[in-house]
């Protein structure tokens, strides 16, 4: 057997494999024993059948199979001893030509390789990278404090209708002459609030009606936009936005929503027993895990901030046909519909970004000895779990909880290998915050949105 590398640039490579008769031939003979006891034939007994038989039979799917085999493992080998650092998977070459495995005996099998770009990635404190802190505001904490409140307050019916209720009903479209409108539009048990009605004349039509009362206004006066219209009367949003005319609309049910009492009950509810004993610490927990949130989307600021000072700083070429050639030949197999070249086109540009800088994430790593352990995947976890909590409303879910869900997740394959990616991301991102001057900087909710949104176009 041999194997050479043809270097054609520096991201480019073919490496050939010439396999000769004595490379192949004692493990398909192997096989084709195996064969021999196995099969059963009319006429023969079991392991009886005569061997050139077996060999006319099976004879070339054993070569092929095997032949495949021995390049496959022979290849790898060789991409790992000489440690080349390939992007993708080795294709077949472009220029293989044609093997004929009924008349030859030496087989030559050439395969295209595209090679990672040598990148040196060098951080000095000399190079800054700001860090935006998001300002926690009296308005933000009060919101919070009602989305805290909120899953445990209560509904209660009500007589008449106030600033703030809801209102149950029947609506019916009227004509000019104020009668129900042949073939309008009717919408029965729609839900309204009078909170969010725009124009006090529309909403005095409301505010003080009972059950049984009907009220004539105009929705298209009365509420924000078509999307509540759309909501409230159950149409498409064209036709709400072409929406004219009065309607009546007939009470059935008014309630109100009721915020909950700040006690203990409440603080225990939310934050488990003894751990929040007043409104000043339910305040300040409040507080607490507002920031710990805003400084996820800080993070994440930061970490987009990062990778683009980092990708800046490397002139990075990669092999763009080899790798268009790799996405087609990966994604050709599945069951979706195949990429075509148009397609592919599109994809390019993204694909090439996310490369380069795994390319440079993995320098980073690599030169600097970066070690992610299984405890980092673990802690890296079980932040992810706490965070689908938070989503959720639940801020103070129990370290045990926590840790066990977390657990749960790594069981799962493809969550630990998403989990170990994340643990990655983050060893990294704690070097460059290190290595390079972080500049913190306090910025408005909306100041940092803004600033967000810019980072997404990029």
């Amino acid at each position: 057997m041999n194997i050479e590398k043809e270097q054609i640039d520096d991201l480019n490579a073919v490496v050939h494999i010439t396999l000769e008769k004595d490379d192949y031939e004692p493990r398909v003979e192997t096989v084709l024993k195996d064969y021999r006891k196995k099969v059963n034939m009319p006429g023969f007994r079991p392991g009886k059948v005569p061997a050139s038989l077996v060999k006319k039979m099976y004879g070339k799917a054993v070569l092929v199979d095997e032949i495949n085999k021995l390049v496959s493992e022979n290849l790898s080998s060789y991409i790992t001893e000489n440690k080349l650092d390939i992007l993708g998977e080795p294709l077949p070459s472009e220029k293989q030509q044609t093997i004929d495995f009924d008349n030859d005996e030496q087989f030559k099998f050439s395969f295209d390789l595209g090679l990672t770009p040598e990148v040196e990635v060098k951080l000095t404190k000399r190079e800054k990278l700001p860090f935006y802190n998001i300002e926690v505001t009296d308005d933000m904490l009060d919101g919070q404090k009602k989305n805290v409140t909120s899953r445990f307050g209560t509904t209660e019916p009500r007589e008449e209708a106030g600033e703030k209720s809801m209102l149950k009903g029947d609506f019916v479209q009227l004509d000019q002459k104020g009668e129900p409108l042949e073939d309008g539009i009717k919408a029965e048990d729609a839900v309204m609030s009078t909170a969010i009605i725009k124009t006090e004349k529309e909403k005095k039509k409301i505010v003080g009606a009972k059950v049984g009362d009907e009220i004539v206004f105009e929705p298209k006066k009365a509420f924000p936009n078509d999307t509540e219209i759309s909501y409230l009367l159950k149409i498409s949003k064209e036709e709400a936005a072409a929406l004219e005319g009065k309607f009546r609309f007939t009470v059935k049910e008014i309630t109100e929503y009721i915020d909950p009492e700040l006690n203990q009950e409440l603080f225990d509810k939310i934050f488990g027993p003894g751990k929040v004993t007043n409104e000043e610490e339910f305040t300040a927990q409040v507080k607490e895990d507002l920031e710990n949130t805003l400084k996820m989307e800080s993070e994440y600021k930061f970490t987009l901030d990062a990778k683009e000072k980092l990708m800046g700083k490397v002139d990075m070429k990669l092999p763009e046909e080899f790798l268009k050639r790799w996405i087609k030949a990966t994604n050709q197999n599945k069951e979706e519909q195949d990429f075509t070249d148009e397609q592919i086109d599109q994809e390019m540009p993204r694909f090439l970004e996310d490369l380069k800088w795994q390319i440079i994430r993995n320098q980073l790593i690599k030169e600097n000895d970066l070690k992610v352990e299984q405890q980092d995947v673990i802690d890296f976890a079980k932040k992810s779990a706490k965070l689908q909590f938070m989503q959720y409303g639940l801020n103070n879910v129990p370290d045990e909880h926590i840790e066990s869900y977390a657990m749960d997740m790594l069981k799962n394959e493809d969550q630990q290998r998403s989990m170990a990616e994340g643990a990655i991301n983050d060893k990294v991102m704690d070097f460059v915050k290190e290595a390079v001057k972080i500049e913190e900087k306090e910025v408005s909710r909306d100041e940092f949105n803004k600033l967000f949104e810019k980072s997404q176009k990029k």
